[in-house]
């Protein structure tokens, strides 16, 4: 799909529409012709935290879920909450208190988890959805999870002037700190240039241009610290407890892909253009 397509997902979802579901690793169909009666933003995941801040009187939300009825689409920060409805693919209500995980029966890629026995949810990294008069189109998997935690960063940067994120793994683990530094960047790539050339064929051909000598694509360009084998602990403890840092959920292997897709950034990067202070650029 175009940029534009993944961009505007969430605007695209209408009502009373029928979507397919498509695992976006293999492009098995994961949910079938699905009509949604209503799409409703969620608010953000830690709102319930600040409920004390609003009231007067004992949380009145203490007993209530927000969980979708059926023809529910409820749109998260990075994932998209739906009724389970009847579909098969869902795997039986977990007997202990962990989240059973939603996996792609093709290729057995993480698609997302089971919220309760009749809620799931989908990671936007993981899924495409399409309308049902449409067709399946496969995209490079690491330009599609670029384009999405983008998005995610420009959504809530724009919405809340959030500038710094965590991402998590859908276990709690905090992976990378990311600090969103511009996003009106252009990135530039002449065809004769066969030293960067093969540096973004790491990407996985997502950086070359598909006509002409010059390629253009619009960036957003980020701040970032590694916090896998206890990288930057004190950091990230910090960034923890900061009200102005705003946690990004996915699941833990898309966490490492996109870690490595920041890294190949770098690496394609001038050498004195790749830190800015301790972060990598």
């Amino acid at each position: 799909p175009s940029v534009d397509a993944i961009f505007t997902l969430r605007e695209s979802l209408k009502p009373n529409k029928n979507y397919i579901f498509y695992c976006q690793s293999c492009g098995d169909v994961v949910v079938k012709d699905r009509k949604f009666l209503r799409v409703l933003p969620l608010p953000s995941e830690n709102w319930s935290d600040l409920v004390e801040e609003w009231c007067c009187h004992p949380d009145p939300f203490a007993r209530s879920t927000l969980h979708p009825q059926d023809g529910d689409c409820f749109l998260g920060d990075t994932f998209f909450l739906l009724n389970s409805g009847n579909e098969s693919h869902v795997p039986e209500s977990p007997k202990s208190k962990e989240i059973a995980r939603v996996i792609c029966k093709r290729c057995k890629t993480m698609l997302g988890e089971t919220v309760s026995s009749d809620t799931i949810k989908y990671y936007v990294t993981e899924v495409i959805i399409q309308p049902a008069e449409g067709s399946f189109s496969p995209t490079p998997r690491s330009q599609f999870v670029q384009r999405m935690v983008a998005q995610c960063l420009l959504e809530l940067s724009s919405a809340k002037s959030t500038f710094r994120f965590t991402i998590k793994g859908d276990k709690g683990k905090t992976y990378i700190l990311v600090w969103l530094l511009n996003s009106d960047t252009l990135l530039v790539e002449s065809l004769g240039s066969s030293s960067s050339h093969s540096v973004f064929t790491l990407f996985g051909d997502i950086l070359m241009p598909t006509s002409g000598p010059v390629g253009t694509w619009n960036a957003v360009k980020v701040l970032y610290q590694p916090c896998i084998k206890c990288r930057n602990k004190d950091l990230a403890e910090a960034w923890e407890n900061d009200m102005g840092v705003h946690p990004l959920k996915f699941p833990s292997e898309t966490c490492l892909e996109l870690l490595l897709i920041l890294g190949l950034s770098t690496a394609s990067l001038p050498p004195s253009l790749r830190y800015m202070n301790s972060f990598q650029v």
